[in-house]
């Protein structure tokens, strides 16, 4: 059985993340989502936010399961039995420093990473630019896969 951990903030607005997960359920049994956690990091969703709107996601998938975790993803992958970590890249400019973790993580930890390209029609929105227009009224709707409630 493989299980595969993605482990990252999991921004809401972020639908390549949506798109990876999608994809890595074609090569692993089980996917871990799983948040990441900075105490001295501000982001724009609490934990309990990102947690709701993960699994509004993919609740109807037993195949996942969402958690967060402080610390280094190597130790936690470790922890709960990963045999991979995927990683999403979103420009071909991202690849090689994407590359440079990956082989630290495997120095580390001796698990692979697998690098996912988000899909081409995601990789030029950012979440910025989606928080912006909200700032301004516009409708985001069509960049977004569910209402985001506050």
């Amino acid at each position: 059985m493989s299980k595969a951990l993605f482990a990252g903030t999991f921004d809401p607005f972020t639908l390549g993340h949506k798109s990876i997960v999608e994809r890595t359920l074609a090569i692993a049994d089980e996917i871990v989502i799983a948040i990441g956690i900075n105490p001295n990091k501000q982001t724009m969703f609490t934990l309990e936010q990102r947690l709701e709107y993960i699994n509004q996601v993919f609740a109807d998938n037993p195949r996942i399961s969402v958690t967060y975790y402080e610390g280094l993803t190597t130790d936690f992958a470790k922890t709960i039995g990963a045999n991979f970590l995927v990683r999403g890249v979103r420009y071909v400019k991202d690849f090689e420093y994407e590359r440079q973790i990956a082989d630290v993580n495997r120095q580390l930890s001796g698990i692979e990473t697998i690098l996912l390209f988000t899909e081409e029609q995601y990789a030029n929105i950012s979440s910025s630019i989606i928080r912006e227009l909200i700032g301004y009224g516009k409708d985001v709707s069509q960049f977004v896969p569910l209402p985001i409630t506050h």
